[in-house]
């Protein structure tokens, strides 16, 4: 494994417009933003990442400042034995910050972009895609459409069946008259086909326990983020305990810790870590492991641009398992024009290229097209 020496980092903000919001028990999404993470070494080998910044959007230029004032300075002329390495010496040297500007998430969030980026360029050095080099045997992974509004959701879900799509998540949380015809209206126009339902944070667990009663008539395959992400682990083993519909979570635990806690809890029958969110391929790699060695299953949360729902189908194909990736089935061009072989889905599958690292180079007139944080 040769060194990482970094001659520049760059952060992209972008914002896409969109002409119907993208809805959720807490929030309202009326652009889609992005915020990408450029890395080129001292041999001008580039690698791409991306950082989180989905609510609020204005979150975007926020994690565009914070790695260009804090983390560039950290990575230009350094050298780096591996993408490991960085990751955790750019997590130790952030430390005390995120605490004092109590800002752990977004912290946390920027290395998780730079170390995608790395990845991604060291993968380039060595002539491999990602998913091989991290272990994986197959380029071929499932995926869902997700983020079905509440608003005709079996218009949005009839579409992306035509497209490829052979599973589908459901927004949930609106209260169980619309969540209940909602989901009848997607029996209806997808058949037989997985569905799952995701609240979004939405319930405290009475209100939980309630909710799973008109829900177990639907043959879901699970119910995600009834409860709020800081509840007790015993308020979710209760709630496992007292239905047949696996729970899900894991897109807002950060931390090895925090994700071993939920895995000896047993109370989630899927983990959902979000790479861009928090960990990036050094962190979120041996989470995934442990994830199937617990006898769950992973699946990546991912609502962001292309870059980062990319990353995490390497991911998956790396660590194997019967996990499915996560789609976004709302419009979003900075998703679906940087995203590569993930746009194109066969029958509810799609495959990765033999190009090496992430196996994409986007396009400069795109990324300025969409930019809204001069340098």
């Amino acid at each position: 494994m040769s060194p990482l020496r970094i001659a520049r980092l760059e952060a992209l903000a972008c914002r896409a417009p969109i002409d119907t919001p993208v809805v959720t028990s807490f929030g309202m999404m009326r652009d889609r933003p992005a915020v990408f993470v450029r890395i080129e070494d001292a041999d001008g080998v580039v690698g791409w990442g991306e950082t989180w910044c989905n609510f609020p959007t204005v979150g975007a230029e926020h994690r565009a400042r914070l790695l260009r004032s804090v983390f560039a300075p950290l990575v230009k002329g350094k050298l780096f034995a591996s993408p490991e390495a960085a990751f955790l010496e750019l997590t130790a040297k952030t430390e005390v910050l995120a605490i004092q500007a109590a800002e752990p998430g977004p912290i946390a969030q920027c290395v998780a972009g730079i170390d995608i980026a790395l990845w991604d360029l060291h993968a380039k050095r060595l002539g491999q895609p990602l998913w091989k080099l991290l272990g994986g045997t197959s380029p071929t992974i499932p995926v869902y459409a997700s983020g079905l509004n509440p608003t005709a959701p079996e218009k949005l879900a009839a579409q992306r069946h035509a497209e490829g799509y052979r599973a589908f998540k459901l927004k949930i949380g609106f209260g169980v008259e619309r969540d209940v015809a909602n989901l009848r209206a997607l029996r209806d126009a997808v058949g037989d086909a997985p569905l799952m339902v995701d609240a979004n944070q939405a319930w405290d667990l009475a209100t939980a326990r309630e909710m799973t009663k008109a829900l177990s008539a639907f043959g879901l395959r699970w119910l995600e983020e009834p409860l709020r992400a800081d509840r007790p682990w015993s308020e979710w083993q209760l709630l496992a305990a007292r239905m047949d519909i696996p729970l899900a979570a894991g897109e807002n635990l950060a931390g090895f810790e925090t994700f071993g806690e939920a895995l000896e809890s047993h109370a989630l029958g899927v983990v959902q870590p979000d790479m861009a969110k928090w960990g990036g391929f050094t962190g979120c790699m041996p989470v995934a492991k442990k994830i199937l060695g617990a006898k769950a299953r992973y699946c990546p949360h991912y609502l962001g641009g292309g870059i980062g729902l990319l990353a995490s189908a390497h991911l998956l194909a790396a660590v194997g398992g019967d996990g499915m990736l996560e789609v976004d089935a709302n419009p979003n061009p900075l998703r679906t024009e940087l995203c590569g072989p993930v746009a194109a889905v066969t029958d509810g599958r799609i495959m990765l290229s033999d190009a090496p690292g992430l196996g994409i180079k986007p396009d400069p007139a795109l990324l300025s097209r969409y930019r809204v944080l001069a340098d």
